[in-house]
């Protein structure tokens, strides 16, 4: 049964990225951040569960890669709205991490016609650096922790770019590049 528990947890993250605007947009910090950090750990919950029970799917794995896009999405919009400082004094380092997520989506529904779902390690990594940063801006702590997790997402982003571009044909769950490279050499020896 593809519909499951863990895709119920990821179905709520879901439902929880308007609700994060809403919040923001009413100047809510508080049930902002709560909603934000409940939206974070439930991203490793579904993902432990699934894996941990075997409830892993390809429906799973879609709901997991668009409740991240709509969730990270959603932060620079609430960004804006609660911590305009930083957005107009950390710039550059809002339009690498916007910027970040915003090519690799491109480059897949350009060559794909789909959102890609890789879930690589560099993106599981990135994402855990860029969740607790986000979250200690947010709480109005250190910039630091956010400019280092964006260093880390950028290598990741590209990572992802380069796997669609080399990749034949759309896959999930390709966790390195190297990985997407025997994926095409398999498939051109198959010609």
């Amino acid at each position: 049964m593809p519909f499951n528990i863990a895709n119920l947890i990821t179905a709520c993250r879901i439902v929880l990225a308007p609700i994060l605007l809403l919040l923001a947009w009413q100047g809510k910090d508080g049930l902002f951040l709560a909603c934000l950090i409940a939206s974070l750990v439930s991203d490793i919950v579904d993902g432990q569960i699934a894996r941990r029970f075997n409830l892993t799917s390809e429906l799973g794995t879609r709901l997991d890669s668009w409740a991240d896009l709509l969730t990270y999405a959603s932060v620079p919009v609430a960004m804006w709205w609660l911590r305009p400082d930083l957005v107009s004094t950390e710039k550059t380092t809002f339009f690498a991490a916007i910027a970040s997520y915003v090519l690799p989506v491109v480059v897949g529904f350009v060559k794909f016609q789909r959102l890609t779902t890789y879930h690589t390690l560099m993106a599981r990594v990135s994402a855990y650096m860029l969740g607790v940063a986000v979250v200690v801006l947010f709480a109005h702590g250190p910039i630091l922790p956010f400019r280092i997790a964006v260093c880390v997402l950028v290598i990741a982003e590209l990572e992802e770019i380069c796997i669609t571009l080399v990749l034949p044909e759309p896959r999930s769950n390709v966790r390195f590049l190297a990985k997407a490279i025997v994926i095409r050499r398999a498939a051109s020896e198959r010609r």
